[in-house]
């Protein structure tokens, strides 16, 4: 059978957490498989806000949302064209404290044609994540994927790993899923609000 892919894994993380009316962000939005997810987990009564820089990604992700035959179950989803290290001040303030899942899938946006040198930055990454442990609830999660093989790649992935590794214990669960063979590999970080 083997491990879970690292996006399996964040998948399943999420899954044990959300319940049905929660709120959850998608603080990058690409091509949408995250924000479908998180807008089934939340069902109707539960809602979804995604982020992402490029209109060619919302595009991708409304496409992916629009083919769903189970739309009427579906969470409320909003996606904003706007940098993820903003989310604090563009989700309602009811939010605040009260989000039970944030994903970050980092890296460059994965579709056919699409500038691959346009790339999450660490700087509004770090930032991103600060806002979205701010924006958890107790209990909450946070799942960080990161892939150090691509231009920029391993110094987010490093600047990610250290941001993590400093938060205190008394605030914040860290955890790591890797394949500890190759460096390159996409690897997993989940961080759980205390």
């Amino acid at each position: 059978m083997g491990f879970l892919s690292v996006l399996s894994c964040a998948h399943q993380w999420i899954s044990s957490r959300l319940q049905p009316g929660d709120l959850a962000i998608d603080a990058t939005v690409g091509t949408g498989a995250d924000t479908l997810f998180l807008a089934q987990k939340v069902g109707k009564r539960g809602q979804v806000i995604g982020f992402d820089i490029q209109s060619e990604a919302l595009t991708l992700a409304q496409a992916r949302i629009r083919k769903q035959e189970d739309s009427a179950r579906l969470g409320s989803i909003s996606m904003l064209q706007l940098s993820h290290d903003r989310m604090a001040e563009a989700v309602p303030e009811t939010w605040q404290g009260n989000v039970c899942a944030v994903m970050f899938n980092l890296g460059y946006l994965p579709s056919e044609g699409a500038d691959s040198t346009i790339i999450t930055e660490t700087d509004s990454t770090i930032a991103a994540l600060q806002a979205a442990l701010a924006l958890l609830k107790p209990r909450g999660i946070i799942t960080v994927v990161l892939y150090p093989g691509h231009d920029g790649g391993s110094q987010e992935a490093d600047a990610v790993l250290e941001w993590s590794t400093a938060l205190p214990v008394e605030l914040a669960q860290v955890v790591i899923y890797r394949q500890l063979q190759r460096d390159a590999s996409p690897f997993l970080i989940g961080i759980e609000k205390k």
